[in-house]
């Protein structure tokens, strides 16, 4: 019987948009390669060519990084081009059109494959909400509402309300449900939730004021420790 390689499908979903360069690097090294390629979709920013620019001084000489646009169009043979790559790295800005444009051209089920295939898949600020199924995101105005309609990677259990008491919407920016966990996960500014299948195995960080995530459950709000990253 041939062997057959265990496959680990894994995702860091990070709060906000401050990576950092250990948070950077531990995205990368979770790849297994000394300079993965790094395929970058900011279609939550409609493909914002200066966030870009950003993009690639940040990876520079770390990770060879590819850009996947939508507009006009994508590339053909779209599955195979994502596919090639070892990291796929979601940017900010606006969950629900970001969604609706990539299942317009199928690539919700590519990039399902692709985290089956073992490739890693990190988003930051909005651009982390889509690899869960549900998420509290300000995708229809000012205003914090619900989306219930994420790709589903790492589901819910049960959508409960968005206000918990005590605690004011405003105060909850990057939030999200997973399979597993009774309550949803609030993630602060460059924390990141590093996730193995649908499991949460660790919560990290490059900053150094304390900044961790929370499991937040009607009436009570649990801090889950997070690692500095150095």
């Amino acid at each position: 019987m041939p062997y057959s390689a265990v496959v680990e499908q894994r995702i860091v979903a990070i709060g906000g948009g401050a990576t950092g360069e250990p948070l950077r690097d531990y995205i990368l090294a979770l790849s297994g390669n000394r300079c993965p390629k790094l395929l970058w979709v900011n279609t939550g920013m409609a493909e914002d060519a200066r966030g870009a620019l950003r993009v690639y001084d940040f990876f520079e000489g770390r990770a060879a990084v590819s850009r996947l646009e939508f507009f006009p169009w994508p590339p053909q043979a779209l599955r195979d081009f994502v596919l090639h790559h070892d990291v796929v790295f979601v940017g900010g800005g606006n969950p629900a059109n970001m969604l609706a444009v990539w299942r317009v051209h199928g690539f919700d089920a590519i990039v399902r494959e692709a985290w089956d295939e073992g490739l890693v898949l990190a988003g930051s600020s909005g651009g982390m909400h889509g690899w869960f199924e549900a998420c509290v995101t300000d995708s229809f105005g000012p205003q914090l509402e619900g989306m219930r309609d994420g790709l589903g990677f790492l589901p819910r259990q049960r959508l409960r309300a968005l206000r918990r008491r005590g605690v004011a919407p405003a105060l909850l920016p990057d939030s999200c449900r997973s399979r597993g966990l009774p309550g949803r996960l609030r993630s602060r500014l460059g924390v990141g939730l590093h996730f193995i299948g649908t499991e949460l195995v660790e919560v990290v960080t490059a900053r150094t004021d304390g900044a961790r995530a929370y499991l937040v459950e009607p009436g009570r709000e649990t801090p889950l420790e997070a690692r500095l990253l150095t």
